[in-house]
């Protein structure tokens, strides 16, 4: 039933301004409690491009505010601009300054005018949006929500720079009917392209980048080099095809026939397969797996990396492809129901081939659970994607590996590890098949690595507050505050929206007089949403607490008042030792006197005695070893007996 406050207009009259919020958010939370989940599906979050930041304000300037709503929590992520080695060698690709690419940090939007949005905190972390993709994703925030058919990513477009990542919310529960899913949203898979069939084994062919484009069909053009696979660099034209590996994007392969390599994310994707004919050319020339990235302690985060593309002058549009990485999955919320469905950001498989080569797999993505507690079998993935497979055709003399495997990605838990199935496995080496039995040795193509998972991480989110927005309230959400009777004790917790707000919680109680006395106090956490506590000596009947919410300006909020009741003479009892053979003790913390009398399982009484204290020993009489009903007062258990 839902609880509704009547204020007068005079009242409001003498009430400061933050009062009057409180109370109008107070009662919406409170009816809100009353409402179902609400069912979601498909694309939930809303996704924009910044296009400026100014810092001093906490300020984010991006080109569509449509959907962007005052009080709702955002993600900002960095999408590329890392520097990478362009050198004609070994070390293309290679990190030399990972720059802003990968940071991120979540925010509460406290005002939106024109194309500007200002934060209630400020940033933490500096961005190059010009240069870096950086992109504004707002959560999806629901009080509950039931997952009722497969919630996606917008899928990534490198172009706009926009899209990869799920944020989901719920101040209560989130409840899986469906899978969450940010497969193959990642960074994107070299494509396919069309070789001309004239090749060679000296250089350039052995170069570690090219243009990927040289020309357009319909006569197909001889392409050097595979394209390669999407990462957190950003590549000119001449350097996006060719067996180099882009950062974490796998690198192609190279002419002739040579199969691409897998994505990265913060480990390495696998080695493509190289050629092994016997006849033509012949030199194994394979991408390389996207390289393993450095996250700053779990404070930068990355897509998966797209697995590079296998060099192909046979086959149609459907083979070598490289394979896309997988997405950014954050999930927070205070209960998880799993229900046997998943939360998966894998990376995809590469494209298979015939008689050419195959494409790398793409790699795992990054996913954090911000989760209090989990129910339900629940499978949590981030894997990376096999490498294609190559089938020779029986080609006498000619003969090419699979694709490179992905590498996994990261699971990031914010406390310890639940017991759920998590996976973070890199994806196999692609197979070769149908090879000619005058081929050289094979040169296989190698798995990806093996990814992690992370408990106790701390996410990326400011606490201080900005100065432009210090006019603006930012009011504590009281979800919850309830009274439970636990072991002959009260337990009192309760759940806020907004922790960075409070300084401290006072559970208060009602005595005789009327007067209310604090029991307990609790220092507030910023990062911390739930709280409990506990009244160790509640008395017989009514007990009534409230919480005293104490904010940092020192504004105080009460809670609506709770009551527990007990009684002492119907409360639960303890029997040990159990099973027993001669002797049992009873004990009780507010049983004081009653009726204890032993039965066998027909309830025929085979001892009675009168308890006079909360704690009796009880001499048995002999008895067969078996199973026994002990009631004392309205409570019944069971006693074996040995």
């Amino acid at each position: 039933m839902e609880t509704t406050y009547f204020i007068s207009n005079l009242l409001l009259s003498f009430l400061p301004k933050k009062a009057i919020i409180f109370i109008i958010s107070f009662h919406i939370y409170i009816s809100l409690i009353a409402q179902p989940a609400t069912p979601i599906s498909g694309v939930v979050n809303t996704y924009h491009r910044v296009i400026d930041i100014v810092p001093a304000k906490a300020c984010i300037v991006v080109n569509n505010i449509s959907g962007l709503i005052v009080n709702k929590r955002i993600m900002i992520v960095q999408m590329k601009g890392a520097t990478i080695n362009t050198s004609n060698s070994a070390s293309f690709g290679d990190v030399t300054a990972m720059n802003e690419a990968g940071n991120y940090e979540i925010g509460v939007i406290c005002t939106i005018k024109a194309d500007s949005v200002f934060l209630f905190h400020n940033l933490l972390n500096t961005y190059t949006p010009t240069s870096g993709k950086v992109q504004l994703v707002q959560f999806a925030e629901y009080l509950s929500a039931d997952v009722i058919d497969t919630v996606k990513a917008m899928p990534w477009d490198s172009t706009s720079g926009l899209g990869g990542v799920i944020a989901l919310f719920a101040y209560n529960t989130i409840t899986l009917n469906a899978p969450i899913c940010a497969d193959s949203n990642g960074y994107k898979g070299g494509s396919f392209f069309l070789s001309g069939g004239s090749c060679s084994d000296l250089s350039p062919a052995t170069s570690y980048s090219y243009n990927a484009f040289p020309g357009s069909p319909p006569t197909p053009p001889t392409q050097n080099g595979a394209n390669k696979g999407e990462g957190i660099a950003t590549l000119a034209t001449t350097q996006s095809g060719g067996r180099g590996a882009a950062a974490n994007g796998g690198g192609g392969g190279n002419n002739h026939n040579n199969s691409g390599g897998g994505g990265g994310n913060l480990v390495a994707g696998g080695l493509g397969g190289g050629n092994s004919s016997t006849t033509g050319c012949t030199t194994a020339i394979p991408g390389i797996g996207g390289k393993g990235l450095n996250s700053s302690g779990g404070q930068k985060i990355f897509m998966g990396g797209g697995g590079g593309a296998g060099h192909n002058n046979n086959g149609a549009a459907i083979y070598s492809y490289g394979a896309k990485g997988g997405g950014i999955i954050f999930i927070w919320s205070s209960d998880l129901i799993g229900n046997n469905k998943s939360i998966v950001a894998n990376g995809g498989n590469g494209g298979n081939s015939l008689s050419d080569g195959a494409g790398g797999g793409g790699a795992g993505g990054t996913i954090i659970m911000n989760v209090n507690n989990y129910s339900g079998s629940l499978t949590i993935q981030a894997n990376g994607g096999n490498g294609g497979n190559s089938n020779d055709g029986g080609n006498i003399r000619r003969c090419y590996g699979g694709g490179g495997g992905g590498s996994g990605g990261v699971i990031y838990f914010t406390g310890l590890t639940p017991v759920v199935v998590a996976s973070v496995n890199a994806g196999t080496a692609g197979l070769e098949t149908g090879s000619n039995i005058l081929c050289a040795a094979p040169q296989a193509a190698l798995p990806g690595t093996n990814g992690s998972t992370v408990p106790s991480y701390i996410f990326s989110r400011s606490t201080n507050p900005a100065s432009y927005c210090s006019g603006f309230v930012l009011p504590i959400q009281l979800l919850a505050f309830n009274v439970i009777h636990v072991d002959q004790k009260a337990k009192l917790y309760w759940a806020v929206a907004n922790p960075e707000l409070a300084k401290m919680y006072v559970v208060e109680k009602k005595k005789d007089n009327n007067e209310w006395i604090a029991i307990t106090t609790v220092n507030a956490n910023s990062l911390q949403q739930e709280y409990a506590t506990f009244d160790n000596h509640p008395e017989q009947g009514n007990n009534l607490y409230r919480l005293k919410i104490i904010e940092k300006e020192n504004t105080v909020i009460y809670s609506e008042i709770k009551r527990l009741y007990i009684n002492y003479n119907d409360d639960d009892f303890t029997v040990y030792p159990n099973p027993a053979v001669a002797k049992i003790t009873v004990t009780s913390r507010f049983i004081r006197t009653g009726l204890l009398r032993l039965s066998d399982i027909t309830g025929k009484i085979i001892l009675q005695q009168q308890i006079l204290s909360n704690r009796t020993d009880i001499n048995l009489p002999a008895l067969p070893p078996g199973v026994y009903l002990i009631r004392l007062n309205e409570k019944i258990q069971k006693l074996i007996i040995r």
